[in-house]
């Protein structure tokens, strides 16, 4: 099998599923704040409906991975969860109705819960031969290229329809059938992945049959740690609904401040992938470090911090997106690791739908007050991930 694909190219295939399918989801997200609002919804409504989809993306996982480790299916998984990804946004652009865009940008999410523990699982094994950070940080690199180009499209047919959003979100259908056909390729390709950690191991993992393990005790102060940087992380969701609702920008610009952040975020993938491969967990403390500079700067009146922001934001993403991904790998043998990332996404979801709830209360209220509490939280974070470190 490995003779016939190696563990770069896997990555770098799998990465250009990602990047299609990111092309797909990153460019509906991008303009879920005013899409939403358009339809009538509060900031308390887009805060918890964009909450509760990535509760949905995160907490869901802890039945798909432990589903995915039982039934040893990680390819059917995944494509099922692309699949339904696919579908959902195209549909989104079709609806009037304020409660069925609800469900359908949850439903997106849902299709984000299904594949991801199987989705790393498969990854995991790859980046074992070329390194944990670095494979999952070109991964992330490769995603948020598609995470660029899909709000970019965006804008530009929302620019070109008058902001209409049927033919904006009809067009991301085109990405998602190419992602699905590429990713049966390589399904086709290198169906047993796990060969390439077999390979590279001092000491190969466990086989899949074996007896499951307890989760190790620094897997769950590591959680406690992640989970306490996402109930103080505002989601984009609610920095868009303020860049339009105090007229900072027109909603058509929206989804270019997103693709910058999706820039920011690639770049903070590669350079914290690369450190953690150098110096370990240490490179975790810039995570809350970044959430609380978000806060200061993206709910202001000046369009210049806000989109500073925005940047940060995007910072922030791509530490938690590649750098938290790995440490997974590194801290859970392969007989539970799906199961590990299951549960680690069902604890950062409970965290992501408060801090989505939070974010977006605390907005209607008080903004002061919204950035008091989520740099108070993040200094709670720096003080587990110390914990964490030791």
């Amino acid at each position: 099998m490995s003779s016939r694909m190696s563990p770069w190219r896997f990555v770098t295939a799998f990465g250009l599923v990602s990047l299609l399918m990111d092309f797909v989801y990153e460019g509906a997200r991008s303009i879920t704040g005013p899409l939403l609002a358009s339809l009538g919804a509060s900031a308390l409504v887009v805060g918890v409906v964009t909450g509760a989809g990535e509760a949905a993306a995160l907490g869901l996982r802890l039945v798909s991975g432990p589903l995915a480790d039982r039934t040893h299916r990680f390819w059917a998984w995944t494509i099922t969860g692309y699949a339904l990804t696919a579908v959902t946004v195209p549909l989104l652009g079709t609806t009037g109705l304020l409660w069925l865009a609800c469900a359908l940008v949850i439903g997106e999410r849902v299709g984000k819960a299904v594949r991801s523990p199987a989705k790393d699982t498969l990854l995991s094994h790859a980046t074992a031969a070329v390194g944990r950070g670095r494979g999952f940080a070109v991964h992330e690199a490769l995603d948020q290229i598609g995470a660029l180009l899909g709000p970019l499209t965006v804008a530009g047919m929302l620019a070109v329809t008058h902001d209409d959003y049927t033919p904006t979100l009809a067009v991301l259908a085109i990405p998602g059938v190419a992602a699905l056909a590429l990713l049966v390729w390589l399904r086709a390709r290198v169906p047993d992945p796990i060969a390439y950690e077999i390979a590279t191991a001092t000491h190969p993992p466990a086989e899949a049959g074996q007896p499951p393990r307890r989760l190790p005790r620094a897997f769950w102060v590591y959680s406690g740690f992640t989970a306490t940087t996402m109930i103080g992380f505002a989601t984009f969701g609610v920095l868009s609904f303020h860049l339009v609702e105090r007229h900072l920008l027109p909603t058509a610009a929206v989804p270019l401040v997103y693709a910058a952040a999706m820039a920011t975020d690639a770049l903070a993938a590669l350079v914290t992938g690369w450190l953690y491969d150098r110096v370990g967990a240490r490179i975790l403390i810039a995570l809350p470090l970044l959430a609380a500079a978000v806060p200061l700067l993206a709910f202001t009146n000046s369009l210049g911090l806000a989109i500073l922001g925005a940047l940060l934001w995007g910072c922030a993403v791509g530490v938690q997106e590649s750098t938290l991904r790995a440490v997974v790998a590194d801290l859970v043998p392969t007989p539970r690791r799906a199961t590990a990332y299951g549960i680690f996404a069902g604890v950062l979801g409970g965290a992501t739908l408060a801090g989505g709830a939070l974010t977006g209360a605390l907005y209607d209220h008080s903004i002061p007050a919204l950035i008091i509490t989520m740099v108070a939280i993040q200094a709670g974070a720096v003080t587990l991930v110390t914990r964490f470190r030791r």
